[in-house]
């Protein structure tokens, strides 16, 4: 079996019985939401004894189980296809330099990490059409000054 069609059987399991991913989430915790469901949608891994309870929950068998601790190949092909995703690429894509400008006034030459990372997900009701709240935080991770010499900082962070 791959993890795709690992993915595809989870899938089909919630389906089948109708589950939401909050249930799911509810019955397996100990992690974020967007972790867990990342992990059974393929793209994130779950630990041990995450992986035991949600092989409990769909029923999986020892081999399956083991799949969903394996480090995944992450990512899918750019821009995606999919119209939601494809607006994320969006706000990336027009919003990003903006976004690159701000941070680097406020910190200093490095990046937001992608690994150490927290990100919620919220309905906002609003009386013209309910809204999507996403936060992120990311550790900021300041690039390294290689050979750098006396008196010239070893990394990135603001110069004030």
């Amino acid at each position: 079996m791959t993890r795709a069609e690992l993915t595809e059987k989870i899938l089909d399991i919630k389906r089948e019985n109708d589950w939401t991913w909050r249930h799911i989430c509810s019955e397996i915790a100990g992690v974020s939401e967007i972790l867990l469901v990342g992990a059974l949608l393929g793209q994130m891994k779950l630990v041990k004894p995450l992986a035991r309870k949600a092989a409990a929950l769909f029923a999986l068998s020892a081999a399956e189980q083991r799949m969903l601790n394996e480090v995944p190949t992450r990512g899918s092909p750019m821009p995606p296809a999919d119209p939601l995703l494809y607006r994320f690429y969006e706000l990336v894509m027009v919003n990003g330099p903006a976004w690159k400008a701000l941070i680097e006034e406020e910190f200093g030459d490095g990046i937001m990490s992608a690994i150490d990372f927290d990100m919620t997900i919220e309905r906002e009701p609003n009386p013209k059409g309910d809204r999507v709240r996403i936060a992120m935080s990311g550790k900021f991770l300041p690039y390294k000054y290689y050979g750098n010499e006396q008196g010239i900082p070893e990394v990135g962070y603001r110069e004030d």
